[in-house]
């Protein structure tokens, strides 16, 4: 089928933009309807050798959101994409391209994680700094429970072909409940919602490029390191996640950002955040995979579900999910709380 969208994007480049002869290839696609090229310009444009060419359709993504995001972003002094050109109505940007080289494919490449974490903990500081009520929506509890649904519905009965009881129906809405409450208690700051290392690129000068930013939020404070840390496309082991928590929540804390002042607690509210996000990614890549044929996300599911095992078997308020992941699995259930 001919890519009409494609073509026009091709046209508008060509006769509105400037004029300059370019190679356009594919430079990456996302979970979302986004697609994005690489312009190779004969002749320099906007002062750039390449370009990124953004293509979202307007039926299906909210490109405002995106340029407004994006400067947000920039006057706070975080790396965001320059916008060099737009055609809002159509859905084409043209951006600064940051290269190819994602923090995940630097550290497969043994790239230095301490210097990378370092650099995204520091941005991330940067970031929350610029906060303030009334810029971004609210992460509302609307918008939690509608997040934290997706795991019944695509994770549970979809995935797994499992018909929730009567008695599991109102234990995930009493955990749901209990979680909302537990996140919505917390500091809230400016959120990315997706800070995490597949959006994050690695550059040679103020790194890092901070891309996928667009569902930006006004949220709790650890939302975006449990993005980081517990990383849905990356493992590090726990005694590395403490690490890298305790330095983000020292570097807080002299900021003067509104972290907890004990770590423990700090680090509680952490753990229950990564929860809700995790039940929400779990539902988000099954659903990528059974309605959008994008079946790769499956194989990060494992790492998801660990995350959520391990955080659910140290708090005894979140036994109940424990036991019913161990239902799913046809597992003994282990009992062994920390709290």
């Amino acid at each position: 089928m001919q890519d009409l969208r494609f073509s026009a994007l091709c046209e508008w480049i060509k006769h509105d933009v400037g004029g300059a002869a370019f190679e356009i290839t594919p430079a990456s696609a996302d979970a979302s309807f986004r697609r994005y090229f690489r312009i190779v310009l004969e002749t320099p444009l906007f002062g750039q050798k390449t370009l990124i060419a953004m293509d979202a359709p307007p039926k299906k993504e909210n490109i405002e959101s995106y340029l407004s995001v994006a400067s947000l972003m920039r006057e706070s002094g975080v790396t965001a994409p320059r916008i060099f050109a737009r055609n809002v109505p159509r859905g084409f940007l043209l951006l600064q391209d940051f290269g190819d080289v994602t923090y995940q494919q630097a550290l497969e490449n043994n790239a230095s994680a301490e210097h990378l974490y370092r650099d995204a903990l520091q941005a991330l500081i940067v970031w929350q700094k610029a906060s303030r009520v009334g810029v971004l929506p609210d992460y509302d509890d609307a918008l939690l429970r509608r997040e934290l649904m997706l795991f019944p519905e695509w994770y549970v009965t979809e995935h797994r072909g499992h018909i929730l009881s009567v008695r599991e129906q109102q234990m995930l809405s009493t955990l749901f409940d209990c979680l909302i409450a537990s996140v919505q208690t917390q500091p809230r700051v400016f959120v990315h919602r997706d800070y995490h290392s597949r959006n994050l690129m690695l550059l040679k000068e103020n790194n890092p490029g901070v891309l996928d930013f667009q569902d930006a939020v006004y949220g709790a404070i650890t939302y975006d390191l449990v993005s980081l840390l517990r990383d849905a496309y990356i493992d590090w082991d726990e005694e590395r996640q403490l690490d890298w928590a305790i330095r983000y929540w020292e570097g807080a804390r002299a900021a003067r950002l509104p972290v907890a002042p004990r770590f423990d607690t700090f680090w509680r509210d952490f753990e229950w955040m990564g929860v809700q996000r995790h039940l929400k990614v779990a539902g988000i890549f099954t659903r990528l995979s059974y309605r959008d044929g994008k079946n790769a996300y499956l194989d990060n599911l494992p790492r998801v579900i660990h995350y959520l095992r391990q955080a659910a078997g140290r708090y005894s308020e979140l036994a109940p999910l424990l036991q019913l992941l161990d239902a799913l699995d046809h597992r003994q259930p282990e009992v062994g709380y920390t709290f």
